[in-house]
Parts: C-alpha cells; structure tokens; sequence
C-alpha cells in the first residue's frame, strides 16, 4: 500500500466518523418530535396524514406495527410488478422498452421491496424512466425508511417500560422519508450532478464514434436522483448496468468519495441516535467502535490483495505497479476500488465501481466475509443496527452464562422469548444462504450459468445467495442470474431474509416494551466497555466463521491456495 493509499482511507474514515454525532442527534431530534415542531410538520405531515386516514396520536403494538409494515411492502411490491410488466403502455419510455418478462419483474419487485435492489437485468435496456423514477427510486426511499422506523420502534421497546405501544409506522416511516432521505438525497444529487452525473429526460443519443466512424447509442435519464437514494438508502442498485463504474454515475474521483460517504453514513450515525434515545451515548459509541474494529482490518485485507496484483502475472513481466486493475476503472484505481467493496458490503448496499467476479480471491474472500457477518458492520439503514443488537443480547447472555447471572440490557431482563427472537434473526439468514446455495448446485438450472467451473464458480453461486440473503444486492457478475431458476430462487431469498428479521425484532421490541426497569447494581455487566466490545465482536466472528468457514474454504479460500500453489 502506498502513502496515497493510507491518505485517502484515513480521510475517509475520518469524514465518516466526523459526521456520526451531528447528523445522529438530528435523527434523534425527528424521531422524539422535537424537529421540525409542530408548525412545520403541520404544513409538511398532515396533509399526508389526511390523504391516508392516518391518525398521527394513535400508537400501535408490535403486532400492529408489524401488520402495517407487510401491508406497506405488500402494495410496493405490487405496484412495482405492474409497472414493470405495463411500461410499454406508460408515459417516460424514450427506449421505447417492452414489458418486463414475469419471473425478472417478480424478482425486481422483491428486490426493491426489501431494500436488496438486486438486479438480474441491465438498467439502460430494461427500465424505462418511468419505471426508474415512480417505481424503483420510489421504493428507494420508502424501504430505506421502512428499516429506520424497525429500528426506531425497538429503541423504544428498551427505553419504554410496562408497555404495548412502540409508535406508529406511518408516522415514522413518513418522517424518515420527509426530513432524512428526501433532502440530503436532494443535497447529494445537485452534488452529482455537479460532478457531471446525467439527470434529464432525453431520449438516447446515437453518435458517431471517432476510432471507426461506426454509430453508439448513448443512454440518457434521470440518473442522479436515483443514485442519490440508492447511497444514502443502502439501496444499491444502479440506473446504469455497469452501476457506478458507469461514468454517467459516477464520473470524478470526487463524485466517488461523495456516493462511497453516503453509503455508511445514515447507518454509522444511527448508533449515536440509537444512543441519545435511550439517553446513554457510550452505548451507542461501543456499538460503533465494534463495527470500525470489524470493518478496518478487513479492509486492509481487500486493499493489500487487490494492490499487491496477481502473482501469476509476475512470472511474466507484467508490471503491477498499480496493483491488480482487471475490472476496475483507471481514475478509481485498486486501492478506492476495495474500499468501495469493503464498504459496501458491510452495508447492505450492493453498488459496486469496480466488478468484484475480478478481485484477487482474498479481495473476494473479504466481500463475501462482510456480508456473512449479517451486515452488521454498519449494515443497512436501520436494519445494520437492529441486527447488531441481536448481537448484543447473545452477547449478554452468554456473559451472564459466565457470571451465573440472569442477563440484563440496559436495565431489561434477557429471558427466553428475547433470546429465541435474537437466535432467530441470526440464524436464519445463514440458513437461508447455504440451503439455497446447495440447492443452486444440485441442480443443472443453477450450475448451467455460471461462468467459470471449478471454486469461482461456487464462490459466483454462493456469492449470489449471500448477497441476496443479507439484502446487499452485489454479485459476482460471472453468473447469470436472469433466467427463471435464479429469479424465483432468489426472489423467495429476498423476501424471507428481509421480514424474517423485521417480524422477529418487532416481537422482540414488544416484549422489551412490557418489561420493567431494573436499577443497576455492582453484578451488572457494562455494555458500554472496552471487554464488552470486545466480547461482541467475538460473538460476531464466532457465528461468521462457524456458518460460513466451510463454504468459503470451497470457494475464495480454496481459489487463493490453488493461485499460490501456482
């Protein structure tokens, strides 16, 4: 790694981290109704309130929450199912594109539903923009806001005592979305825009090239709005199929900081708001610090295999200066290429400016490593934080284990209905993942698309099951995933992942609610120190490497030992 290399990590992590506090306290500030006050939300929520019969006083249970959160994802993905297979009849459709075939619009749907905005398609050949802008950049914002308002209702479920009621959904999936991601999303895209990102409604442009004089058809659209939402909402699908490798998303070294900020920025400062709400910030600080002790070292990981190139290449005077460039763009290079993995992968993100089927195989060792963790390291808006406090209560139990004391989070008993509700978050995902990745290679439908035999192309169907298990989005683009086997394979994958954590979390906020506060005593464990932390992400690595270790040493790891053996 060189002096640059160090540089730019360095200023990135830094920026992050500066920016936790003051935007966590802002969050905090919409979901205690302490901003914007009563005259501003009036003129802004109430009409909103009004047109769907909400009543914004009433609070709901866990049960109810819930109810509202499926029936909202319900009709997002059915109105996403119907645009794609009407676009051809739909206004904004200067490609003049057809109907989306059934299998590829079921998925598409689940896939922006549940905040995963995988893509089995090219956007620029499939998507008209009308499809792009009312229905996917639509379910950019409203799953984002969807897991904060999860988040939101569990942080009450711990601050609140001998209680049913955790909020309402509909008011706090309205504020997500009217005062966080609508403008910083609006703030971001003027950025990218700025920086040369496409933003119209032009039909395609077919130009003349230089080198042959032969004619290349220009994609146009509203690009930068939905790369705005697509980083700031961990959604990650891009409008473009080569996503942000594209130069009309992401053109400048600068335009790539800004979207690579975005990306981890709302999740790194919902701990500092899941701190202030439950009015003790070193709790939210621990469960950061855990996350960056996570992410740096594996980072470095990513960055030292993808600069140190390919070995093979040195018997054959190949100069790797700039380290291993297969798949990356020059103005990026290999150092902010794995960066850009590294974080969006332990982020439920997904958007790539690199193509990760190219990385070294410790380069794809870590991408798949991140996203194995459950995306915790920051994880998806709201859903990155819920899951690590899944985390924090095994964690609990197993210190309380060690004590002979029944296990206690901030002032609320760990029982055996929170207990079961955690396993069940942590668990499934991996189950999921590694069922339907043995599935994929049982049978020719899955085996057939993948593009190079042998540990790659394990690594590509595994990849694939992970990504869309852990709701990122990424892939190892060696594999086609569009064809029926995938779409409705991972189509189920999507939507279980996804309410398989909602609903647990949600029953988990409710019986948290319902409980009393214990005052703390000299045998209480403080989760807010330094051995704490620690024991946290020792639960954390544990399952990681007790659920996937034995798949990755068939894919990466077995790719890494058969290159240096060579």
């Amino acid at each position: 790694m060189s002096v640059n290399d160090w540089v730019q990590i360095g200023v990135y992590l830094a920026v992050l981290l500066i920016l936790v506090k003051p935007l966590g306290f802002y969050m905090a500030q919409i979901f205690e109704g302490q901003w914007p006050g009563p005259r501003i939300s009036s003129f802004f929520e109430r009409p909103i309130y009004r047109l769907c019969g909400i009543d914004d006083s009433s609070e709901m249970n866990w049960k109810s929450y819930a109810t509202a959160v499926l029936l909202f994802n319900f009709f997002g993905f059915v109105f996403v199912y119907a645009l794609q297979r009407f676009q051809f009849y739909l206004p904004l459709n200067a490609q003049k594109l057809a109907g989306v075939s059934p299998d590829l619009a079921l998925n598409t749907a689940i896939s922006f539903m549940t905040n995963t905005n995988w893509q089995a398609y090219g956007g620029e050949t499939t998507m008209s923009y009308f499809t792009q802008m009312a229905g996917l950049t639509t379910q950019n914002f409203v799953s984002a806001a969807s897991g904060i308002a999860v988040l939101i209702a569990l942080i009450r479920g711990i601050t609140r005592k001998q209680t049913e009621l955790l909020g309402n959904f509909w008011v706090d999936l309205t504020r997500g979305v009217l005062y966080i991601l609508l403008p910083f999303s609006f703030i971001l895209a003027l950025a990218l825009v700025s920086q040369g990102v496409i933003q119209n409604l032009s039909p395609y442009h077919s130009i003349e090239t230089l080198e042959n004089s032969q004619k290349q058809l220009i994609s146009m659209g509203p690009a930068a709005s939905q790369i705005a939402i697509k980083q700031l909402g961990t959604n990650g699908g891009g409008f473009f199929n080569a996503n942000s490798a594209h130069p009309f998303e992401n053109p400048t070294p600068l335009s790539n900081f800004l979207e690579m900020l975005a990306i981890p920025l709302i999740s790194a400062a919902l701990c500092y708001t899941f701190g202030f709400m439950i009015r003790d910030t070193k709790q939210g600080w621990a469960l950061l610090a855990a996350m960056v002790l996570i992410f740096v070292p594996l980072l470095f990981v990513a960055v030292h295999s993808e600069r140190a190139g390919n070995p093979a290449f040195a018997s054959l005077g190949v100069d790797q200066a700039t380290g291993n460039m297969e798949g990356k763009e020059v103005r990026f290079g290999a150092a902010n290429s794995a960066l850009w993995a590294t974080v969006t992968t332990a982020t439920s993100n997904g958007s790539v400016n690199s193509m990760h089927d190219s990385f070294m195989p410790l380069g794809g060792f870590v991408t798949l490593f991140m996203m194995q963790l459950g995306e915790v390291v920051f994880g998806g808006v709201g859903c990155g934080l819920y899951g690590m406090i899944a985390f924090v209560l095994v964690a609990v139990f197993v210190a309380g284990l060690m004590v002979g004391r029944t296990p206690e989070y901030l002032g609320k008993k760990i029982e055996s209905f929170e207990m079961q509700m955690a396993s069940v978050v942590i668990l499934v995902m991996p189950a999921i993942v590694l069922g339907s990745t043995a599935l994929a290679v049982s049978f020719s439908s899955g085996t057939s698309a993948v593009s190079n035999p042998g540990p790659h192309g394990f690594s590509q169907i595994l990849y694939a099951f992970t990504s869309m298990g852990n709701n990122n989005g990424s892939a190892f683009a060696g594999l086609n995933a569009n064809v029926p086997f995938y779409n409705i394979l991972g189509g189920w994958v999507m939507l279980l992942s996804r309410f398989w954590m909602k609903i647990p979390i949600l029953a988990l906020a409710g019986s948290l609610a319902r409980k009393k506060v214990i005052p703390p005593s000299a045998g209480t464990l403080s989760t807010s120190s330094a051995l704490f932390v620690g024991l946290l992400i020792a639960v954390i690595l544990i399952v990681g490497v007790l659920s996937f270790v034995p798949a990755l040493a068939l894919g990466p790891l077995a790719e890494h030992l058969e290159m240096v053996r060579i």
